[in-house]
């Protein structure tokens, strides 16, 4: 079979190599042609495990379709995942190891949380859009909003009676 050459140049380039074509440092086609989708392991399991936020889910799902040996890691991934073998992260993704509290999505939403917690709750929403924080997240404001405004202003009451006794008078 011979070897056209967008066939070469994909293997170079999974390879790292840029060869010059001619006196040329660009390919005499467009490099997007010939970069297949990239995509972890890591990737392809937070896929298995339904935690891809539905448009990166999609992105992977067209580039099944279109790629048989993206479809074989995928299969390959699966069947380890069946004979009991497991990776680090999707541990961690399974168990949701690292998914904050209720009750620190409750201190973020007032905004009573430190610095770095907080930090860190911004980049599970934003970088990594887990879908367990932002359901998490959804659900508490969702509380927040439809909360009775009398009920609010009883367990404020609550709080300010338990804790009366505990300040100090200035004598």
């Amino acid at each position: 079979m011979p070897v056209d050459n967008l066939s070469l140049a994909r293997g170079w380039i999974k390879l790292g190599v840029y060869p010059m074509w001619g006196n040329e440092i660009n390919p005499p086609f467009h490099l997007d042609a010939v970069v297949e989708h990239e995509f972890t392991d890591a990737d392809l399991e937070a896929y298995l495990d339904e935690m891809l936020d539905p448009s990166d889910a999609a992105e992977v799902e067209q580039a099944l379709r279109e790629e048989e040996t993206l479809l074989q890691r995928l299969s390959h991934i699966n069947s380890r995942r069946d004979a009991g073998i497991h990776t680090l992260g999707e541990i961690w993704r399974r168990n949701q190891i690292g998914v904050p509290t209720a009750e620190e999505m409750g201190k973020y939403l007032q905004g009573t949380l430190g610095p770095d917690p907080s930090a860190y709750i911004e980049f599970r929403l934003k970088s990594l859009k887990c879908r367990y924080t932002i359901a998490m997240l959804r659900d508490l404001e969702q509380r927040q909003s439809h909360g009775d405004p009398a009920q609010s202003e009883s367990r404020r009451r609550k709080y300010f009676d338990s804790s009366a006794g505990l300040l100090k008078r200035n004598d």
